[in-house]
């Protein structure tokens, strides 16, 4: 950059320019500058400080380096005083020689950079800087590559040697021509409409989860075990095997009664005495028996029709109530009332204190009525059958007679098979579990209040009978072919608690529930009553309630310690 020179040295009648370095440098191009020899001066001579491009070597700074020797040139012209003064006053003439010298533009011209090294970038990445298409949408001017991708990703590459490849193929049983991991097609359906309505009943018998243990194996949770065998087993020669019968009940009293054939039997758990009550008339057999509520005496349906009522501690007959014109598959107790089921579908109230016994008839059922059960409190009676039916009759009516008729106060058709098991929720009356037989295979929850379903469980097997256990929010289920199992359910989340499998031979038909609420007899075709200790009893807080428990009842589980 030039130095200004002070204004005060200037001429004004002259025109001035700026002296530049380019300037002087293009000038210099131009002609030959001839240095005059200088006088040799004494160091004790002053500086000339009219020009500011002369200093001397005291006023230099230390660190700076000596100019170069300017030589001189041949053909150059004289420097004038003139000249001189004015290179002294940093001032060019308009239209002087110094005015057209060239004008240096750039004092220092950087080296060009170096070329960056090229980045190598990965093989697996694609560059897509010079790539003008869509990256998702393939366009026709892709379809060559796209077509040559597939080829080099079929199936069947050429093998280099198809001989070998079609020896290891035979030797190895696979198809070249097909996948290995594929999906199995569906089986064709049958074009025959009874042979696909076989099949769909007998679909369950084939549905057996996992493989089976022992014969008394059990599968618990963590949290729940219950015993793998049973506590007790009795013979029962002669038990019929049919699904729509019952054949065992569990008195207030703790005695068991039977049904073997055509006789009765009473087996008193405390003591282990075995009684034969009675026996059917000759070519008829019993179909069914429940204990009334106090456990004095002992219904027994036949299979003739006839419901015949027998006095538990003496053993005789009281009286025989006819009317019926099939068999009397259930029966149920309430009060002085007893209900009949019929295989007809009608249901029949007997009162037993009455000469004529009959006081209503109930029709709901087209089928064999096989599920029959009072609640505790008497107010309301539930009924299945046969025709995939559960009905819940109101208990409360007024004059009765004869030829009174009710009508059910709810029907449900959600079953798809007969409904045999029922059972009433004791700590929660408004309750009510059903079971479905094969081609169901289902638990239902009933709201008997509203009328709503509330649960919906599917099982394995057929459900042959349903027991809520008093003390626990739990309920067990006995279970037909495949399994014939024991499976006790948590309630509300019907979670399976603990199985026990094969808990007989054959399918379990009937159950029965100790008064004490812990134990569980069941019946199966394999003629054997077996006793489950399903529950424990709860624990008893006062000594007084024990001993007024004990004078009343006597415990299941005392009664089966002494059949030990």
């Amino acid at each position: 950059m030039a130095t200004k020179t002070p204004s005060r040295r200037r001429a004004r009648s002259v025109t001035r320019n700026a002296l530049t370095p380019s300037a002087l440098v293009n000038g210099m191009n131009s002609m030959a500058i001839a240095t005059p020899e200088r006088p040799k001066k004494s160091s004790t001579s002053s500086a000339d400080t009219s020009n500011p491009f002369i200093t001397t070597a005291s006023s230099r700074a230390p660190s700076r380096a000596p100019s170069p020797v300017k030589r001189a040139v041949s053909g150059g012209f004289q420097v004038s005083r003139e000249l001189k003064r004015q290179a002294s006053n940093g001032v060019i003439r308009k239209g002087g020689i110094e005015s057209r010298m060239q004008v240096v533009k750039h004092d220092y011209e950087p080296p060009p950079p170096a070329p960056k090294p090229e980045t190598k970038r990965s093989k697996s990445v694609c560059s897509m800087r010079d790539y003008e298409g869509d990256r998702f949408i393939t366009t026709t001017r892709d379809m060559d590559q796209l077509a040559a991708n597939l080829e080099q990703m079929r199936f069947e590459p050429v093998s280099g040697s198809p001989g070998h490849t079609a020896r290891l193929a035979a030797a190895t049983g696979i198809n070249l021509n097909r996948r290995i991991l594929t999906y199995h097609e569906a089986p064709p359906v049958a074009t025959d409409r009874m042979l696909q309505k076989q099949r769909e009943v007998v679909a369950p018998l084939y549905a057996r989860p996992g493989a089976l243990p022992s014969s008394n194996g059990a599968v618990t949770n963590k949290t729940r075990k219950i015993p793998t065998a049973p506590e007790r087993v009795l013979d029962a020669p002669g038990i019929v095997d049919d699904f729509y019968l019952n054949l065992i009940a569990w008195s207030a009293q703790n005695v068991v009664a039977v049904a073997l054939s055509e006789n009765t039997y009473i087996w008193r758990a405390d003591t282990g005495a075995v009684t034969h009550v009675g026996e059917a008339p000759e070519g008829s057999y019993v179909s069914s028996v429940d204990f009334s509520n106090d456990g004095s005496y002992l219904g027994v349906g036949l299979g003739t029709g006839s419901v015949e009522l027998w006095d538990v501690e003496t053993g005789r007959r009281l009286r025989s109530m006819d009317g019926h014109q099939a068999q009397v598959a259930v029966i149920s107790w309430n009060g002085h009332i007893l209900s009949s089921g019929c295989a007809d579908g009608s249901i029949w109230h007997h009162d037993v204190r009455m000469p004529t016994h009959k006081v209503m008839e109930l029709h709901g059922h087209t089928g064999e009525v096989c599920g029959l059960t009072w609640r505790s409190d008497g107010e309301l009676l539930a009924s299945g059958g046969n025709d995939n039916v559960v009905n819940i009759w109101d208990g409360r009516v007024g004059d009765v007679a004869e030829s009174s008729r009710g009508h059910a106060k709810w029907t449900k058709r959600n079953h798809t098979a007969a409904v045999k098991a029922m059972a009433w929720c004791p700590w929660q009356p408004s309750l009510l579990a059903t079971g479905g037989g094969t081609n169901d295979a289902s638990i239902n929850v009933w709201n008997t209040t509203t009328g709503a379903r509330l649960h919906t469980l599917k099982t394995p097997s057929q459900v042959t009978s349903i027991q809520w256990c008093p003390h626990k929010k739990e309920l067990m289920s006995t279970h037909g072919y495949p399994t014939n199992s024991i499976m006790i359910h948590a309630y509300p989340s019907l979670d399976c608690v603990a199985e026990i499998r094969d808990a007989h031979d054959s399918r379990v038909l009937f159950s029965a529930l100790s008064p004490a609420g812990d134990v569980v007899c069941t019946g199966a075709g394999d003629e054997n009553l077996k006793f489950w200790r399903i529950w424990e009893q709860p624990k008893e807080k006062k000594k007084k309630d024990v001993k007024m428990s004990s004078s009343k009842l006597t415990s299941s589980r005392a009664g089966i310690h002494t059949m030990r």
